[in-house]
């Protein structure tokens, strides 16, 4: 049985490629579709797209199955934090906040989409998917199509920053969706904290992009009302994390890290939204993400091992 830790171990440090029910995988030409100064949990996460393709195709019934499938939670999840972060980045190119990191970000969140709408669609093609979740996943092309067209104009009017967070928003509702989709079809109660935990990247991302629409002079009671009670949701998702009876030592070493990111993510968002204040949030938000990205898949690996 092919692990995945294991793949993407080889896939990290080996050069040569490996060979899976016959299909050859230069890593080299994978791995280079993606930014060489891309921060290292972007680059976990591209190599993570490139592994979840290697499983998905395989699925059979039983523990094969579920741990296939708690991969595409994971991975499925994603599209939640890439919608709230491309506007979070869009945002941050109008606001002129580290407008050269809102690039770079908005431009492998770009290439992340592609590519992971690339390794899922296998499961459409080959019939892997249940009808329902083959429409969804199609639906989220489609809005990732549209936020694509909406982010590729010049971030110069309030009112374009406007439409994208609106696309990213109804993005995020299909990707929410199909998540939830995948998680009951791994039928095992322990497939809700990898998509609990990867709920809480995208709340990251929703947090930092809401601060810079308020620092845009948007008037929303929605951006409002959403900013406190996604604050609200990330504090109780860490408790709940936190008292789940699947743990690790190395989930329990995340979970530290993450209330510390946290606390300083937090810390920036009540900051008077002035030039120290914008910057806090946008490297904050990052952090964040990034520990967030490795607890989900700490408990993606738990999952597995105990399904496995």
């Amino acid at each position: 049985m092919f692990d995945l830790a294991q793949g993407v171990e080889m896939l990290r440090c080996n050069n040569t490629g490996i060979r899976f029910q016959g299909v050859p995988m230069p890593v080299r030409e994978l791995l280079n579709r993606f930014s060489a100064d891309a921060m290292p949990c972007q680059r976990r996460v591209a190599v993570q797209w490139v592994a979840a393709g290697i499983l998905l195709p395989t699925w059979a019934n039983g523990a094969q199955a579920q741990m296939g499938l708690s991969g595409a939670i994971n991975y499925a999840g994603w599209f939640r934090a890439l919608s709230q972060r491309m506007a979070k980045a869009y945002c941050q190119q109008y606001l002129q906040v580290l407008p050269g990191a809102a690039v770079d970000v908005m431009g492998l969140a770009r290439k992340m989409v592609q590519s992971g709408n690339n390794e899922l669609a296998r499961g459409m093609q080959s019939g892997q998917w249940p009808a329902d979740v083959g429409r969804q996943l199609a639906d989220v092309q489609k809005q990732f199509a549209l936020l694509n067209q909406l982010t590729a104009a010049p971030a110069t009017q309030i009112a374009l920053v406007v439409a994208a967070s609106e696309q990213a928003d109804r993005t995020l509702l299909v990707a929410q969706t199909v998540t939830e989709s995948i998680e009951k079809m791994a039928q095992a109660p322990s497939a809700r904290l990898v998509n609990l935990a990867g709920r809480q990247r995208m709340l990251s991302q929703r947090l930092a992009k809401n601060y810079f629409l308020n620092a845009a002079k948007v008037e929303s009671k929605v951006v409002q009302a959403q900013l406190v009670a996604d604050a609200a949701d990330f504090r109780q998702a860490l408790q709940t994390l936190k008292a789940a009876p699947v743990s690790t030592p190395a989930i329990r070493s995340e979970l530290e890290l993450a209330d510390s990111q946290w606390l300083f993510f937090d810390s920036a968002l009540r900051r008077p939204a002035d030039d120290a204040g914008l910057s806090a949030v946008a490297t904050t938000s990052e952090r964040l993400l990034g520990v967030m990205d490795k607890l989900t898949s700490l408990y993606e690996a738990a999952l597995r091992e105990v399904l496995g």
